[in-house]
């Protein structure tokens, strides 16, 4: 479980596919940037881009995790070498939750339609999957690359969101273009909800 506040933004050092009979994902080795690894063991999760990895091997400000076939279909910015990746250990129950409760279970990627300045911010408006905009809501929170934000406004499949300055030095949101794919996640008290009704009505 995480929280959506972003602790540090880091690299995508290599990519190694994943070639055997139960597995064919790839192995990727992450520079940690200014991460703090030193509570950090084998066998924890760390979210990358809002993706829930697990760390299967540590060295001097690095980590490397696997990642299947499945997640690579779902997500986007995990199978390029050079790519900045926004990261964030997993919660801890004695932590702040800061921002909101996110899983790092990426629902699907978005596409990035705008992102104009509004005063010392930028307003970045992405546009959704039909099959998720029913989970996002005026006030509600989302997470875009891991990041936790709060929606503005909604139009059509399209969401809009602020970048403040704080958000955009420390997360790689500043570094995003018209048409880039983000991993999108939405908040999971709405997908409850959603399902919750769902199951009522049918039962209705």
């Amino acid at each position: 479980m995480f929280t959506g506040i972003i602790q540090a933004v880091g690299e995508v050092t290599s990519v190694c596919s994943i070639d055997t009979q139960c597995n064919t994902g790839l192995t990727l080795g992450i520079s940690a940037g200014t991460l703090d690894l030193s509570d950090v063991k084998q066998g924890d999760s760390i979210a990358v881009n809002g993706v829930c990895l697990t760390v299967t091997a540590l060295s001097a400000g690095a980590f490397t995790v696997d990642v299947s076939q499945e997640t690579l279909n779902c997500t986007q910015g995990l199978d390029q070498a050079g790519s900045r990746v926004n990261l964030e250990k997993a919660l801890r129950l004695s932590d702040r939750l800061g921002g909101h409760l996110v899983s790092g279970h990426v629902d699907a990627t978005g596409i990035v339609v705008k992102c104009v300045p509004a005063g010392e911010s930028y307003e970045l408006i992405v546009r959704a999957p039909e099959t998720l905009m029913r989970y996002i809501t005026p006030k509600g929170s989302i997470t875009v690359n891991g990041v936790s934000l709060t929606v503005n406004k909604i139009e059509g499949h399209e969401f809009s969101v602020n970048l403040i300055p704080h958000t955009l030095a420390m997360t790689n949101l500043k570094e995003l273009k018209l048409e880039a794919r983000v991993n999108l996640e939405t908040d999971m008290l709405a997908r409850y909800v959603a399902r919750l009704l769902n199951i009522q009505g049918n039962a209705d």
